[in-house]
């Protein structure tokens, strides 16, 4: 039995042979179909990747305060200007009530940063400080490559001290170690005492979020940010007939100031977000609730902060491209879907080309089970050597893609599996139809077929 299917299936390889280029074209469906599976779920598989490095970076249960500036200036109900009532903004001593005062809190980071250049050596490089707690490299998960983090002590004296990330050193300590030298931003010298672990993740679209991408940062204890550059909460409020803008330079903060009433208003905020981590993530609702009554109370009923929860909007934007992978999985099945109906129509294209010789087989004494392995075995071999060859393309296109649009693809063997196995059902299923026609044909009829 089996060495008679053998026969029927080299049958069916000999007539797929003598048509090379019929059966190439058929199986062209099939073979874009795979590769387009194949690069789809890759896209998908990295973007996922993403997302869930890009949680990591984020801390998990974490809930972001940030200030808000609004006018000086709002209407009253009967058209009278008046005052808003003072608030000192976010300051280190609502981190410090935070911590003290509210419940599950695990680690908090007040935070503020400025703009400048670093200099060493004769090297200027444009980069950014930030003036984070020592709870900040825990909250973040930053590991480090050489050195070490800075302590509390070195926080609470405001000792110049920092960490730097990756890029940093590779622009100024590409042959030699940089711990312990001294790099200067601004008009202040600092000491570093480490460096932080290459990433390789994007996430310049999350940093309203509460993401940095620390390659390029260089990180201080906030308490010396505040001591030995010009504190923000220090600088007088601009009054109601001018506007004002804070503007960073060289280590100094000036306020410029215009006569003119305009609607710029200043920062006089101390911190530009509190980084809070809850201990579980059941808590994150209830407490975000808590630090929005406390922090108008603390701002006299100013609503000048934004709380936000960054997970939860990263795992927003994880369901938006879950639905974008299944459209996009739902096009590439239709395209094998496509490629099934032409191995269909071509199958019934090739039985009736074929007439006679079926009904020879028939009349010298061929069953209809072998009619049936012969043609099916033709859509079978096509459809699985389409697949074959749509592995292929679908992995190297994979490849091809992360290299000239820098889109993260990992392909996986199950991607690999589901693309292939689907090739070879679609060769059976839409194969199947025009070999039972086939193998229902009339001996006599075939044979009489012109």
């Amino acid at each position: 039995m089996l060495q008679r299917y053998m026969h029927d299936i080299i049958i069916a390889l000999e007539a797929i042979m003598s048509n090379k280029l019929k059966s190439m074209l058929t199986a062209l469906g099939i073979i874009f179909g795979v590769a387009a599976v194949i690069s789809m779920l890759a896209i998908g598989n990295g973007a996922q990747q993403e997302i869930l490095e890009q949680i990591k970076m984020v801390g998990v249960n974490n809930i972001v305060i940030v200030p808000v500036l609004n006018e000086d200036k709002e209407e009253s109900e009967e058209g009278e200007s008046q005052s808003k009532k003072f608030s000192p903004g976010l300051t280190l001593a609502d981190a410090k009530a935070i911590r003290s005062v509210v419940p599950g809190v695990e680690n908090i980071s007040p935070e503020v940063s400025y703009s400048s250049a670093l200099q060493y050596g004769g090297i200027r490089y444009p980069a950014k400080v930030q003036g984070v707690s020592v709870d900040y490299f825990k909250l973040y998960n930053l590991p480090l490559e050489s050195g070490m983090y800075f302590n509390e002590e070195q926080d609470k004296y405001g000792m110049p001290v920092c960490v730097i990330g990756s890029n940093v050193r590779t622009k100024f300590f590409n042959e030699t170690n940089p711990i312990g030298k001294f790099i200067k931003f601004g008009n202040i010298w600092l000491k570093i005492i480490g460096v932080l672990r290459k990433t390789d993740i994007t996430v310049s679209s999350f940093d309203n979020a509460g993401v940095n991408v620390y390659n390029d940062n260089i990180f201080v204890p906030v308490t010396t940010v505040l001591l030995r550059y010009n504190n923000r909460a220090t600088v007088n409020k601009p009054s109601s007939s001018t506007s004002g803008v804070i503007v960073f330079s060289g280590g100094m903060i000036r306020v410029s100031s215009s006569s003119s009433s305009g609607s710029t208003s200043a920062n006089y905020n101390q911190l530009d977000r509190i980084i809070v981590q809850m201990s579980e993530t059941e808590k994150l609702n209830p407490t975000t609730e808590v630090l929005s009554r406390m922090m108008l109370r603390r701002h006299q009923g100013v609503k000048d902060y934004e709380i936000t929860v960054p997970e939860m909007l990263l795992k927003q934007q994880q369901r938006t491209k879950d639905i974008f992978n299944i459209v996009l999985g739902a096009i590439a099945g239709i395209s094998l879907l496509v490629g099934g109906i032409g191995i269909m129509n071509i199958m019934f294209a090739s039985v009736m080309e074929r007439i006679k010789e079926i009904g020879t087989r028939l009349a010298i004494g061929a069953k209809k089970a072998d009619i049936v392995a012969q043609f099916l075995s033709e859509a079978i071999l096509i459809s699985v050597s389409g697949g074959l060859i749509g592995v292929i393309l679908g992995i190297a296109l994979s490849y091809l893609i992360t290299a000239m649009f820098e889109i993260k693809t990992i392909v996986s063997v199950l991607s690999v599996i589901l693309a292939f196995g689907i090739s070879a059902a679609v060769g059976v299923i839409f194969g199947y139809a025009p070999a039972k026609k086939a193998s229902e044909r009339d001996p006599i009829e075939s044979l009489r077929y012109e």
